[in-house]
């Protein structure tokens, strides 16, 4: 066999070896059991106010830009 020849041989070796051991990383992933802890109690939603106040102040010549800019 030519020197090209060995080399794509090897390439190809190397390529399903590690498709082997990342095959065999995912079975073992998927196999393991996955332990979630949930908090008690539910996040408090921001109110409307609390919003408009953090929301940046935009400069008056950028206000009355259409909604839509180009496109169909």
């Amino acid at each position: 066999m030519e020197r090209k020849e060995i080399l794509v041989v090897v390439l190809i070796g190397v390529l399903l070896i590690t498709t082997a051991l990342q095959t065999a990383q995912l079975m073992g992933l998927s196999k393991s059991s996955v332990v979630v802890s949930a908090k008690t109690g539910a996040a408090p939603s921001p109110t409307a106010n609390s919003r408009a106040a953090s929301a940046p102040a935009v400069p008056a010549n950028l206000q009355n830009l259409p909604s839509m800019v180009g496109g169909c």
